[in-house]
């Protein structure tokens, strides 16, 4: 079992920054992908960025790419996502996600996911 805790959304003007964290606990390895995801109000839960948690390989999704950057502390099992120039179409709950396996953009490869942050961008 894998336990996923996301921090760090708030509301912000467009142009702000904001860093989301997620903190795992529990069976995690060095070999797992963590990814972050966003849903907003009556639209399906769409990729936003995906690491590796050894390194390597990392995926955004063409929104963001430029804007946001995901990160990791191993030391703290947790993974980060800077968000900066954020923009009002940002709005949305984001979720972290844990998969064991390679990078990945889709959401149903992910078998561990966290209760949400919302996070809200006014113009």
């Amino acid at each position: 079992q894998v336990q996923l805790v996301e921090s760090g959304g708030g509301l912000v003007q467009a142009g702000g920054s904001l860093r989301l964290s997620c903190a795992a606990s529990g069976r995690t390895f060095s070999s797992a992908t963590m990814g972050w995801f966003r849903q907003a109000p009556g639209k399906e839960r769409e990729f936003v960025a995906a690491n590796r948690w050894s390194g390597g390989s990392t995926y955004y999704a063409d929104s963001v790419k430029g804007r946001f950057t995901i990160s990791r502390d191993n030391a703290k099992n947790t993974v980060y996502l800077h968000m900066n120039s954020l923009k009002p179409e940002d709005t949305a709950g984001d979720y972290c996600a844990h998969h064991d396996g390679s990078v990945t953009r889709n959401a149903w490869e992910y078998h561990y996911w966290g209760q949400g942050t919302q996070v809200t961008v006014t113009s």
